[in-house]
């Protein structure tokens, strides 16, 4: 059984459903600490043929909460609704704009403050809509030392998951060893996405933007088909 783990992100890019897509079992970290300026409340959307960031607004707490500790500000339907208005004015031209908008809102729209459960429903929603099977386990849930950190912690977790293979994005080339994970009786491997390209209006192509564009822009079929562009190595 292919395993891997991954802190939640709002509306990731394609690379983020391919890893999901690619494993049978998805761990996700709601027990670790909350990180500024990172993808967990925030991404990029394409306004006027540029990237352009767009953010999910947190109650003002200590730094140092875990993820699934941190709730979204008091006034946050408010600022979904002008959130709304923004994607709404971004895409609206878009060829798959009526078919996915209403999804995108029903997501956005949702009433749970807590921040860790309201991503985790995004990509469960999503990924019901792309027809993507895979389980998703809760990081605290499983029976480990969660003080554990890095390569040690992906250990424990994949074998509290009873992992025979763990996969990992292409970025954490230097955090984990193969010799190590074979050692654990784990194969170790790295998914490297494949160039994703596809025609947005009329501008030049901005590439790895949210999942949001991908859909906006792609028949559904379409996105099914670039969950499979990538190696792993």
């Amino acid at each position: 059984m292919k395993v891997a783990i991954m802190q939640p992100y709002l509306f990731p890019y394609i690379g983020y459903f391919q890893l999901i897509n690619a494993v049978d079992t998805f761990v996700i970290y709601d027990n670790i600490q909350f990180t500024k300026k990172g993808w967990i409340n925030r991404n990029r959307i394409l306004v006027n043929g540029k990237d352009e960031y767009f953010t999910l607004p947190l109650k003002k707490d200590s730094d140092y909460l875990n993820i699934v500790e941190r709730r979204l500000a008091d006034n946050f339907t408010e600022e979904a609704t002008k959130l709304l208005r923004k994607l709404e004015g971004a895409y609206r031209k878009a060829p798959h704009f009526n078919e996915i908008f209403p999804l995108i809102k029903s997501i956005i729209l949702n009433q749970d403050s807590n921040l860790f459960n309201y991503i985790l429903q995004s990509l469960q929603t999503i990924c019901d809509y792309l027809y993507i099977k895979t389980k998703f386990i809760i990081s605290s849930t499983l029976n480990i030392d969660h003080s554990l950190r890095g390569q040690q912690k992906v250990l424990a977790l994949c074998n509290a998951a009873v992992a025979k293979a763990y996969v990992n994005p292409i970025g954490g080339t230097e955090l984990y060893s193969k010799e190590i994970f074979k050692e654990n009786n784990l194969e170790l491997g790295f998914l490297k996405s494949l160039p994703v390209e596809y025609i947005q209006f009329k501008n030049e192509f901005v590439p790895w933007l949210s999942i949001i564009d991908v859909l906006m822009f792609n028949p559904v079929e379409k996105v099914k088909n670039y969950l499979n562009y990538y190696t792993i190595i």
